[in-house]
């Protein structure tokens, strides 16, 4: 399977949170906003400040996102992205949501190939498959 991986999915995986991915063990290719990288590292941050994560596990849990995004096709948020993410969408999505949409479905028109979205998200579940998307994760 190759899916799009939103920062939900990531974090859960980093984090050991319960309810991670059930389909992780089938993606066979990972594809993901160069977004993921930026909203897991703030989100770790965060995590460091209010609830005082010590350095050592901070580093482990960076360096394990690091690791992730080595092993993903990331792509850029660029003009195209922006563009498309800024059109109208089939339901309400926040900013950071539609570029994950977007992302995914620029990426499946330029690749010619099906693409899962895997997301935690209830909302940008629903667009996705409003879009056309088959969803795991939710």
């Amino acid at each position: 399977m190759i899916a799009y991986l939103d920062s939900s999915v990531v974090l859960r995986i980093v984090l050991g949170q319960r309810g991670r991915l059930k389909e992780w063990k089938q993606i066979e290719e990972g594809v993901a906003s160069a977004l993921v990288g930026v909203e897991c590292l703030r989100t770790l941050d965060r995590l460091r400040l209010r609830e005082g994560i010590d350095d050592e596990k901070l580093v482990d849990r960076r360096e394990a996102v690091y690791r992730l995004m080595d092993e993903l096709c990331i792509v850029e948020t660029g003009r195209a992205v922006l563009d498309r993410a800024s059109m109208p969408l089939p339901s309400p999505l926040g900013t950071l949501d539609a570029i994950h949409l977007a992302t995914a479905l620029l990426w499946r028109e330029r690749e010619a190939a099906d693409v899962v979205m895997a997301t935690h998200d209830a909302a940008l579940a629903l667009a996705a498959r409003a879009s056309g998307l088959r969803v795991v994760g939710v």
